[in-house]
Parts: C-alpha cells; structure tokens; sequence
C-alpha cells in the first residue's frame, strides 16, 4: 500500500529546501506552486527531510498522522485525488479532486458560500471572540512587522516567528500564553509583481496565529485544533460542512517536520494547521520534547470567503480608500463581469508561472476587449497596487522601519516608488493625495491595531520626504530612459536591474515609455534577494578551549579592579582564567586594559563562555595552574562606562527629538571617544544637534537612577516590547535590563553608572550621514567632554580676537575707501589748483599739509606727505591718481608697514624727464637703513627698520627733489618733529 501510494505523488519528488540560520534568509519562506511548499522556518541545523518521502509515510498510516476525532466524528472520508493523488479528508461523497483541481475552485467569487459577512476588522473580531472568550485562548496583540528579536530576519513573515528565539544553532519558543492567537501582520514581497493584478497577493497580509504547546498547561493537540478550526468555519462564519476540506501535507523546517492539515473551502487555502511533532532523518527521527500546532490562517481570505468580491483587496481595504480611488479614476465595472475575470485568473495561476499570460487568457474568456481592459481593469490593477503598498508601509514605518537602500529597508523603498510611479502614470498626482489615503487606512484598521494611530504624523513625513526624493531625480531618469530607448536590443532582467540600482528606474516606467513591452516576473525577487545581507562570518575557533570551564564574571558585581585569579590555559599569546574583572569586548563596548601579574592587558575577547586575556609578551605567559594578580585599569573602566550610558542617553533623546523611527543601528564605546550611529532619513541640522544635546544633558542633570536586573526574555518583551533591542538580539534566556528610569530601557551587557549625574556632561562633536538611513552621532563625556569644552572655549576666543582683527581690518579697508572717495580727490583738487600759487623763495609751498615743490627751471611738480597715520592704501591712491591728473606731478609718501617705515614714489610721464623716482627712494631708504626697489623712472618703492631717524630720511628725499627741480637747498620745514609726523 505505501509503494501504491507514493506512486500517486507528483514526480519527480519535491525537495524541501533549508535556511541555515542566515543572516538575511528569502523574504517569502515558501513559493506557492501547484504541489504547495508549506511555510518554511529557517534556523537549526540542516534538514536531511525530503517532503515526498515523509508525505509517503505519513499517508501511508493516516490513523497515526491525520485521523482526527473530527474526520470520525462527522463522517469525513478520506479520498486521493484522481489528478495529482494527493489524499484529502471532505463530507462531499461526490467529491474526486482536491481543492487546487476541482472545478468549483474560486467559484466563491461573486457567490459566497455563506449569509454572513464579516470585512477584514470584523473577520478578526469574530475569531477573538470565537477563540478568547468561548474558548479560554489568550488574544494577543500583533508583534512589530520589524523582527528585531531574529538577527537573520528583516521582517516578520509568519506568526510562529513571533515566539521564535535564536539560541545558538538552535532556534526555541517562548510563547507569553498556552493556547493564544495573534493577529500577526506579516510582510512578504517575493511576489510584488502579482500585487493588484491576482486579485489575491499582497505585500502584507494578516496571519491569525493559533498556537498551543500540548505538553504544558492549558495546551492541546490535533484532535481539539482541528476541532475548533472547524466549529469557527461552520459556527461563526457560517460555513457549510461540506464546504469544508482537509488536505493532507507536511511542514518542515529548523531540522523538526510533521504532519499538517491545511483547510479550503472552494479552491480558497484558508489556514494550515502544522503539528510540529518530530526531528532528524526520516527513520532514525525522534519525538521532540516539545511538541507544537503553528495554525496560520490568512484573515484577508477568511473575509473573502464570506464577501465573495471580485477581489480580496475589496473587502479587505477599507476607510474608503478603494472608493476614493475608482471615483478618481472614473472606473464603473460590471462587478459580474470582474467577477468572472479575477476568478478565472486565480484558477489559471495556479497552475502556470506565466501572469501575464494568465492575464491575457482570463480577459479572453470574461469577453473583455482591450479597450475595455485598459478603462477598467489596468486602473483597478493601479488602484489596487497602491492601496496594498501604502498600507505595507503603514505597519513598516509605524514599527521603525525607514526606505532606503540596504537591507530590509530597500523593499520599502522599491514599494513607495511604484506607488508614485503609478499614480503618475494614472493621473492620480493631483487628484488623491498620499496622506490622506495613509489617514483612511489607519482609520480603518486602528480598531484591530490602535498603536497605528499615534504614528501617524511620523507615517506621513517619512512618505512625504521619500517621495519628494523621488520626483526630484524624474529629469536625470528621463534623459537615461531616453538613451536606453535609442539601443536597438531591448535591457535584459540584469540590466533592469542596474538601472533600478543606478537610476532609480523602474520598470513599469520602461514599459510606459516603449522601452519593454511587460515588466520579468522574475525582476521584484531577484531584486529583493540582492539587499539581503551576507551571513554574519561565524566566530574563530581556538584549539584547546572546548575543555576549558566558562570563566567567572566578576564585572557584574562589586567592582573588583585589583583581584587574584587562577590560570586555567594559555597559549598564542592569550590567558584564561578562571574568574576575571576585565571586561571583554561585546556590543561595541571596548574590552577593559590592566595587568596580570605584571603584563599588560591588551585585548580581552569572548569565545563562548570563556574569557581571553591577550597580553604583550607572549614569552612570558604564565603557566595554567598558577595563581595570578590581575588589576583593572579603573580610570579606562570609568570612562568607558561614562560613554556606555552615554550611548542609551543619547539614543533616547534622539528619538524622542527626530521621531519614532530613531533605533541604534550600531554604537562604538572607547575610553576617550564614542559613536552611536541611529536610522534617520536626512544628515542632522545643526540645531537638531543641539536639541538632542540638550536632551542628553537634561537626562544627566535631573540625576536619573540607573537599574539594572535580570528578566525572563519573554517577561521582558511583554513589559517593555521589542525596543530592548536596541543593541541588537539577545541569544539567552534570561536578559540583562538596563533601566534609565522610564525613558530608556533596553537589554544590556555592558556596564553602567549607577546614576546619569555621575556622567556630569555629554558633547556631540560631530554628526555625519554614513550610509542611507543612518546618521552618525560622535561624542564625549566626562571628563572628555569637560577637556572638549575647554578646548572649545579656547577656539571660540581665538576665534573672537581673529574676528576682531578682520573686523578692524574690514574698518580700515572701509575707511580707505571712504578717503579714496572724498579725502583723496579733496587734496589731489587742491593741489592741482596751487600750481600756479605763490611760493617761498625756495619755490615750495604747503598745501593740506602737503610739502609741494615747483621747480624753477624745469617745468614739473613733486608732492611729498610724511603721514604715518595713513596706511599703504591711502598713499597708494594719492599718488596714482596725483599722477594720473597731471602728467607733470610726482607724489613721495612716506607711512609705516609694521616695523618698517616705508617710502613710495610716483612720477608722472612728462614730470619723468626731471624727476627719478628710484633715486629718491634710495636717498632715504639708505638712512632708513634698508634698501629700495630698482623700479622705473615713474615709479620706486624702499624702505628700512629704523625709525628713529625718518626725519632725515625726509630731509634726504626732499634734497635729492630740490636737486632734481634746480631748486636751492633747503633745512627741515617748520613742523616736522623727531617721527617726521605732520598735521593732516
């Protein structure tokens, strides 16, 4: 019987593939094909289960694995299906195929095989009811869509992954209650390519979890599941029995499998109750110790099957927002003839990979014609799309999850994308606004899930930021898209890809414009899989240390910096001990430094439960078995305590002045510095800065009490939920909480103050963006921050006299320009006007307080102003434009330039046949004791260090102008002091 059976399974066997704890496993755990994979857990060791072979000998002894009180009870009968042979448990005795072959498959649509209609929210309120108060289960409220109690997901993709704890290479249950349901929302986007035109996908969907340990308190097995599962159908959805069909199957995953029994009513899967019974290699597998039912079953489906719309996103989205949508779009379709459309669609997928082939074939057949499809069913298609998306991105930004381009967050930013895509190309733009389809979205589902609600303004920002970003890149896509199209051979999957990447381009954009004719079915996984991140390396092994009992902590307790312990290995450079104060380095936290018997501590690292001291001379180790001294470096341990509760202080303020989708992304404490990179959407303004360093600051002068205790993991997310997680998963049973009273709280394996006074002060002192979505916070305390605001202060004053020195600089320039404009003209005027005026016999006469000398035979003019009050500037403007006025007038100014007292000479083109400008730079630079530029007859600069004798070097230039001007020699001019100043 067992070779007849396994006979009429499909061929050739389906192989279950297996995750192996990845960092980042397939987004969607199980592809949907016409033989069903069932859900997939990744975690455990490698699966050696083949599911034909197990399927085979669990059919083969149907009383042990299926048979339940039920089947016997209402008189099931078990039949193989006469298509595929797989065996099915139904009250219809004219039933021949199983639900994915019989012909009243998706025949619900449009006919709903009851009188009672729940939507979405109520569907929910029906089986709370059903299960919390009839039935004694505890309902439970959804986890986060962001799975951040698993370091290998991004997101939560079924309830059982809910109470799924990583331990090692084991992954473990904690469930908060036995039995309980959840209304777990899930996200999924291996299929985002079918989102809208199935009728039936959905990037997120609500699974009710229904769960029980049989083995504990309260718990139940096959026989009450599969009986409860039924009287919800038949009693409070009002389901006809022989409606209802059992599909035998088998789950498997985590190195555990065993039977499950997956539900239908007319084609439609509605739940799949696993029963996770066994472990290891079929034939040599045991019982687990901890038997457990994972039920999943979709709400979306449970409200389509008592709706019957033409599609399960009628009657699942609600607040309006598909009417809002089709009004904006004019679409008025013959709910009939969709009807007949999306079901025909469901049908077909089913059995091909091919969508758009399906598509095509089910217009065929509803008497659709192309026109008709491109008024009707492309806009429900769009409208549907972005219903779906937006209300994915609602639980996923409400959660803390941001758009971006690494990780998890690039599904998101690929949805928000096509959704403005899609209203562009729908003409949606300027007609619906994205904020008020977020707002009846979460006025709609806050009754199942009312934390929605005080996320909504962050919601609504992180969309409005994205999609602007978005827009504004339209042009250079344009101008791409336009290159691309000129290529005779269209872009492959691969090239559609690097233009998303580079571009930003999407597909659809590329079918809108000609590019392409249809948008790879292949594109949105494929693209998905590229941003999941590497598995994380697994730790270096070192010989030697299997043997080695964990070491002893003493960080936790009473500080103990100067301690004896006992050498239990040694070897590569590195002690173990069997009980150590020195901190080891783990969750950014940098290890203490110190001595043991004298050598210096220079790494301490975990390997296990043991303990490594790396210290600088490995010659010199000591022996296992030998008693050691060890000491603490205690002003490092303080300051990098400082810095650690720093790091919460900072996270905390930084959310609670940027927004709810603040987390530490990672986080750096040494003893003189420290780092907390966070998830933000934009680099930090500089008054951002500051309000999150005020923050920070007021959190340590109000002197907050810092508590630490040990909690129950799951004790632990019930009270303060998943933001424990801070600093990243947990692999124990038992958490360390660090509480700063009630503003922060997360589990913690570093070491702390004892309270936020004892941090005194905490500096930013610098911000950078280091990748998308995550923005780096450097900064100091303590001390450190003391030494940087003294350094600060010292900048800021060496900064205020530089001001003060460009600010008299900027008054002199000014005032130059003021006296080139006035002062200037005023006196090259008046000199111009005395070139006929009444002269000494000497033929020299003052003006502004000017010497001017006329020559007697030869026809030229010199002007000569001693005036060291006047800066390099003035004279330089005085002479040139004296000369540029008179070509027969020369200019000698004499000023001071720092320590030197400088002497300038300008001579005009005629005045140049009597007067040599280098000459008289030269007679008085000579007595200056300093030198003078060559330069040309027209023009001569020179000067010296010797102040004290400027009024000879006066008297020098003014002899070698009377020489020059056949002038008679003459003494020093009434007025001129020892520093030859004159009055102005």
């Amino acid at each position: 019987p067992s070779l007849l059976r396994a006979s009429l399974l499909p061929s050739p066997p389906l192989h279950l593939p297996f995750y192996a704890l990845p960092s980042s496993p397939p987004p969607l755990p199980f592809r949907r094909c016409r033989h069903k994979l069932t859900v997939l857990i990744p975690g455990g060791r490698p699966d050696t289960v083949n599911k034909s072979e197990v399927l085979a000998e669990f059919s083969s002894d149907p009383d042990r694995y299926y048979s339940v009180e039920l089947f016997r009870d209402a008189g099931f009968e078990r039949r193989p299906c006469r298509t595929c042979g797989r065996f099915f448990w139904t009250l219809d005795t004219s039933r021949a195929q199983c639900p994915d072959d019989a012909p009243d498959t998706y025949s619900f649509i449009g006919d709903p095989p009851t009188s009672r209609r729940f939507d979405y929210t109520e569907a929910w309120r029906q089986i709370r009811s059903f299960f919390e108060d009839e039935h004694g289960h505890a309902a439970i409220g959804r986890y986060p869509v962001v799975c951040r109690w698993r370091d290998d997901l991004y997101f939560t993709i079924a309830s059982i992954v809910d109470f799924q704890r990583v331990m090692g290479s084991k992954v473990v249950f904690e469930f908060p209650a036995n039995p309980l349901v959840v209304p777990q929302t899930c996200l999924r986007f291996k299929d985002l390519e079918n989102v809208g035109v199935t009728g039936r996908h959905f990037s997120s969907f609500c699974m009710v979890g229904q769960h029980s340990v049989p083995d504990m308190p309260g718990g139940y097995w096959k026989d009450e599941c599969i009986r409860l599962d039924y009287s919800m159908l038949t009693g409070r959805f009002g389901i006809p029995p022989e409606e209802i069909v059992f599909v035998e199957d088998v789950w498997a995953g985590g190195g555990s499998f065993g039977p499950s029994l997956e539900y239908f009513v007319r084609g439609l899967e509605l739940g799949n109750a696993v029963f996770t019974e066994f472990q290891g290699e079929l034939g040599r597998h045991t019982t687990l110790d901890r038997r457990i039912i994972d039920m999943g079953a979709g709400l979306e489906r449970l409200a389509w099957i008592t709706m019957g719309t033409p599609t399960a996103y009628d009657c699942c989205f609600g607040g309006g927002i598909n009417t809002a949508l089709k009004d904006a779009l004019g679409i008025d379709a013959d709910a009939r003839m969709l009807g007949t459309y999306y079901s025909g669609v469901a049908r077909m997928l089913d059995k091909s990979d091919d969508l758009w082939q399906v598509r095509r074939r089910a217009l065929k057949d509803a008497g659709i014609s192309d026109d008709l499809a491109a008024r009707t069913i492309e806009p429900l298609e769009g409208a549907y799309l972005i219903a779906d998306h937006l209300r994915t991105l609602v639980f996923a930004i409400a959660d803390g999850a941001l758009p971006s381009n690494v990780g998890g967050g690039y599904n998101l930013r690929m949805m928000l994308r096509r959704v403005a895509e899609r209203m562009r190309l729908l003409g949606l733009s300027g007609m619906v606004r994205v904020e008020d389809l977020v707002d009846a979205h979460i006025d709609y589902l806050a009754a199942t899930y009312p934390e929605l609600d005080g996320r909504r303004g962050d919601i609504k920002q992180i969309l409005a930021i994205e999609g602007g970003r978005f827009a504004e890149s339209r042009s250079k896509m344009q101008r791409k898209v336009a290159r691309v199209h000129r290529r005779r051979d269209g872009p492959d999957t691969d090239a559609l890809i690097t233009l998303y990447e580079s571009d930003g381009i999407t597909p659809e954009h590329l079918v809108e414009e000609g590019v392409i004719p249809e948008v790879p079915p292949e594109f949105y996984s494929r693209l998905s899989e590229l941003h999941q991140s590497d598995r994380r390396a697994a730790p270096e092994e070192i010989p030697g240390l299997e043997c080695i009992p964990d070491t002893e902590l003493l960080f936790y307790g009473d500080d103990q910096m100067d301690f004896g312990a006992t050498v239990l290995w040694s070897c590569r450079g590195m002690v173990a001990l069997d009980r150590t104060s020195f901190y080891a380095r783990g969750g950014g936290q940098e290890p203490d430094h110190g001595t043991i018997d004298g050598l210096r501590v220079t790494d301490v690292t975990r390997h296990a439960g043991v303990i490594l001291h790396a210290v600088e001379r490995v010659d010199a180790l000591p022996r296992a078995g030998r008693n050691v001294r060890c000491v603490v470096d205690a002003g490092r341990r303080d300051a990098i305590t400082r810095n650690h509760t720093s790091t919460h202080i900072l996270n905390a303020s930084s959310r609670a002045v940027l927004g709810s989708w603040v987390w530490q992304h990672s986080a750096f404490k040494d003893a003189d510095h420290a780092r907390l990179d966070i998830t933000h959407h934009s680099p930090l303004t500089a008054r951002q800065v500051e309000r999150i360093e005020d923050a920070a600051n007021g959190m340590v002068s109000d002197n907050l009490p810092v508590s630490i205790r040990y909690m129950e993991r799951g004790a632990a997310e019930q009270r303060y939920g998943f933001s424990i997680y801070q600093g990243g998963v947990v692999p124990v049973r038992a958490v360390r909480i660090v509480a700063i009273s009630d503003r922060d709280v997360e589990a913690c394996g570093g070491t702390h103050v004892g309270s936020t006074g004892q941090i005194r002060k905490i500096r930013i002192t610098r911000t950078k963006r280091i990748q998308d979505g995550v923005v780096r916070l450097e900064f100091v305390s303590g001390d450190a921050a003391e030494a940087y605001d003294a350094r600060r202060e010292e900048a800021r004053e060496a900064e205020a006299e530089e001001e003060a020195r460009r600010e008299a600089t900027r008054r002199r320039r000014e005032e130059a320009r003021e006296e080139a404009r006035t002062v200037i003209p005023d006196l090259v005027g008046r000199m111009l006007a005395d070139a006929g005026g009444s002269g000494d016999q000497e033929g020299t006469t003052r003006v502004g307080g000017m010497s001017m000398y006329k020559g007697s035979a030869a026809p030229a003019r010199v002007c000569m102003l001693a005036d060291y009050t006047r800066n390099e500037r003035f004279h330089t403007a005085l002479g040139k434009r004296l000369v540029k006025a008179s070509a027969d007038s020369a200019y000698v100014g004499f000023f001071e330039s720092g320590p030197t007292t400088r002497i300038v000479v300008y001579v005009g083109a005629e005045a140049a046949r009597y007067v040599d400008a280098p000459r008289i730079t030269a007679a008085a630079a000579a007595v200056l004791g300093g030198g003078s530029s060559s330069g040309d007859p027209t023009f001569s600069q020179g000067g010296g260090t010797d102040a004290s004798r400027r009024g000879e070097a006066e008297a020098a230039a003014e002899a070698e102008i009377r020489e020059m001007l056949s002038l008679p020699p003459g003494g020093r001019r009434a007025g001129a002091g020892e520093d030859g100043s004159r009055e102005s």
